[in-house]
């Protein structure tokens, strides 16, 4: 059994910063890749971010390229998202997720993760 365990959001003034840490747990956990979805309240879920487990390429949504930067560090079995230049419209709860699919622009979709954390909140004010 995989477990993913969020951390790190709260709220924040418009311009701010914010690191999101997603903690894997699990004796079978060997992820191809992980992502950050975010979904905020009366809309769909939407991808933020990925990163290849080995390796570490990534996609971006166009909206963070340039503001976020997710990382992960193997040993840890820990992603992060380093979030600058946050935004009213960043507000969401912020999931991280894990899959085992083939790398690609396939994970942009949450149909391609195997495992979800239960979120934590990011607000922005503005």
């Amino acid at each position: 059994q995989v477990q993913l365990v969020e951390s790190g959001g709260g709220l924040v003034q418009a311009g701010g910063s914010l690191r999101l840490s997603c903690a894997a747990s699990g004796r079978t956990f060997s992820p191809y890749y992980m992502g950050w979805f975010r979904q905020a309240p009366g809309k769909e879920r939407e991808f933020v971010a990925a990163i290849r487990w080995s390796g570490g390429s990534t996609y971006y949504t166009e909206s963070v390229k340039g503001r976020f930067t997710i990382s992960r560090d193997n040993a840890k079995n820990t992603m992060y998202l380093q979030m600058n230049s946050l935004k009213p419209e960043d507000t969401a709860r912020y999931y991280c997720a894990a899959g085992r699919s083939t790398w690609g622009i396939v994970v942009v979709s949450d149909q391609r993760y195997d495992y979800w954390g239960q979120g934590t909140q990011v607000t922005v004010s503005s």
